[in-house]
């Protein structure tokens, strides 16, 4: 009889975050798709799988078995820094150091690399944060994005 409680099961619910990413991994799934196969016309480099994931810090990664992993928000961030990311990401497929051979091969598709890396440090200085990450975009390209359906920030309220 002691035994023979009722126990109550509780549903786990799905945080505002992981919601977040399972609406805009897709998105960010075509884009990365998309950008790879533009610069790997330069590259020629055999990759096997791609992952999007949502990671706390790593924007992306490549491991020795070819497999590129990209993070969610790299749909959020302007289309240069997007760039950037995927291409140090594909470069690793034939280099997989930062050696100057690698940042060579990075240079032959984004001259600019060393800006690259400079804004990318002071995103992240910023905080992962998708809010600060759209307003970021907005400043780059002046058209206003909404995060979620209600709201809207200016990144100068951040920095």
């Amino acid at each position: 009889m002691w035994g023979l409680r009722k126990r109550r099961v509780r549903r786990k619910r799905i945080s505002t975050v992981t919601k977040h990413y399972l609406e805009h991994k897709e998105l960010a799934r075509s884009l990365v798709h998309a950008r790879l196969e533009y610069f790997n016309q330069h590259y020629n480099l055999p990759y096997k799988r791609v992952a999007i994931k949502n990671q706390r810090r790593c924007w992306g990664s490549c491991s020795s078995l070819q497999n590129l992993n990209f993070n969610y928000k790299i749909y959020f961030l302007p289309s240069h820094l997007r760039d950037y990311i995927v291409v140090h990401e594909l470069c690793h497929l034939a280099e997989l150091n930062h050696g100057q051979g690698f940042w060579n091969l990075v240079g032959q598709q984004i001259p600019q690399y060393q800006k690259c890396v400079a804004e990318l440090r002071a995103v992240d200085r910023l905080g992962g944060s998708v809010v600060k990450l759209v307003a970021l975009q907005e400043m780059y390209t002046g058209q206003t994005q909404t995060v979620d359906k209600t709201s809207s920030v200016a990144l100068t309220e951040y920095i």
